[in-house]
């Protein structure tokens, strides 16, 4: 299945193998590589469900990895957590900036690990119920897990996909960072709410319309009922 095929991408051996027997007992398909561009590699040959992504990495940097994934059609939208010894706040909005949907600092809880990774592909996966969403030229097809704007196909990472599915389910109200926050990203209780702002950075610039999602001070943000700020 897919879904459940993780690319783990660690130049850690003794922890790369911790990783591995945990998500394997956990019914996932593993495969493993310390070199970021094998990682690119290997990314388009798996088309893997989830990737976990090691910041510090033998020649391509994580980092890079991430940012080359993300320009890539057919991995726009493949969940990513970066694993990292940087727990510096910076260094978590770079890492979210750059298109990784979750970020865990070591040393961690292989366990906590499973639970997460479990918890991004779970959100990321599209609904079967064949919904269709549509605003100000904006059309998400649920089902399909594609967005197109004025017909022409937008490329989203698995948060803004959910991010703007949830403005478009509710056009025209104000909604709070720790809203959002609750209802996008799992383990919200441990995210900070500058990383709200982060992916709506992203998205904006995805939707070619800055003004389309408007800030509303001391309050929040709004998918404009027309479109217009």
């Amino acid at each position: 299945m897919a879904s459940r095929r993780l690319l783990l991408v660690e130049d850690d051996v003794a922890l790369s193998e911790l990783v591995r027997f945990h998500f394997e007992r956990d019914g996932w398909e593993v495969r493993q590589t310390g070199d970021g561009e094998e990682a690119l590699i290997m990314a388009d040959e798996l088309h893997p469900g989830l990737i976990l992504l090691d910041w510090m990495i033998e020649g391509v940097s994580g980092l890079e990895v991430c940012r080359r994934l993300r320009r890539r059609e057919t991995t726009a939208q493949t969940p990513i957590i970066m694993l990292t010894a940087r727990g510096e706040e910076e260094d978590r909005i770079r890492g979210l900036d750059t298109g990784a949907d979750d970020y865990l600092t070591k040393p961690f809880s292989p366990r906590e690990l499973v639970a997460r990774a479990t918890a991004v592909l779970r959100r990321s996966s599209p609904a079967l119920t064949g919904e269709r969403l549509e605003h100000s030229g904006i059309e998400m097809d649920i089902a399909a897990h594609r967005v197109r704007r004025d017909g022409k196909p937008i490329h989203l990472g698995p948060t803004e996909y959910r991010l703007l599915r949830y403005f478009l389910e509710r056009p025209g109200r104000v909604l709070s960072r720790q809203q959002l926050l609750e209802a996008v990203w799992p383990h919200s209780e441990e995210i900070e709410l500058r990383t709200v702002d982060v992916h709506i950075r992203r998205l904006r610039l995805a939707l070619g319309e800055p003004d389309l999602i408007r800030t509303v001070r001391s309050a929040g943000y709004s998918l404009d009922g027309e479109g217009v700020a």
